[in-house]
């Protein structure tokens, strides 16, 4: 089984961020806790930002499995859109981004294919365990585009607010297929 959580609530929540490293607040800590205790794992990954970080390293705590930091993990770079909030964002820009993330990227910030790429290659060297990932929306949007065929029209199509849960399982093999089997938000 693999778990993608999205970090708890920062701080400051409805901003774009990206590489900012805003601290989560205690409260989306606990929420994240409270989500993930009822799962089975053998590990737990991180993104290197400390929204995730902390989340990661609580849930970790009572189960004695240490936290693998892994910056392929880390959100989107929002370039000058980071730190802003949306209605703040040029709206053709921002409508321009929804449609097409990779040909319409945020101004100074990553193309969609390269978070993608990342994110494959974090999922490539992951060993066939039982894992926890926690991470950003961005990335869990990535890794579903990667292990579920999602188009870019389809990896807007569902909420994931901050401690969201999406799980899945994972038949290995010369073509992977892969199940979603639990969203919990």
């Amino acid at each position: 089984m693999l778990h993608l959580m999205r970090h708890g609530a920062p701080d400051v929540a409805g901003r774009m961020l990206g590489r900012t490293d805003d601290p989560v607040t205690e409260g989306g800590i606990a929420v994240c806790m409270a989500r993930a205790e009822s799962l089975a794992i053998e590990r737990i990954e991180a993104s290197d930002l400390i929204r995730a970080r902390a989340c990661a390293a609580a849930i970790s705590e009572p189960r004695g499995v240490a936290v693998e930091v892994d910056p392929r993990w880390r959100e989107l770079d929002f370039g000058a859109w980071d730190g802003l909030a949306p209605a703040a964002i040029d709206p053709a820009e921002l409508a321009a981004f929804y449609d097409d993330p990779d040909a319409s990227p945020p101004p100074d910030g990553e193309r969609w294919s390269a978070l993608q790429d990342r994110v494959a290659q974090a999922l490539a060297a992951m060993p066939q365990v039982s894992t926890l990932v926690v991470t950003h929306g961005g990335a869990i949007r990535a890794a579903l585009a990667e292990l579920c065929g999602f188009d870019r029209r389809q990896i807007w199509a569902f909420d994931l607010p901050y401690a969201a849960l999406v799980s899945l399982r994972i038949w290995p093999g010369p073509t992977r297929t892969v199940q979603i089997v639990g969203l919990a938000t």
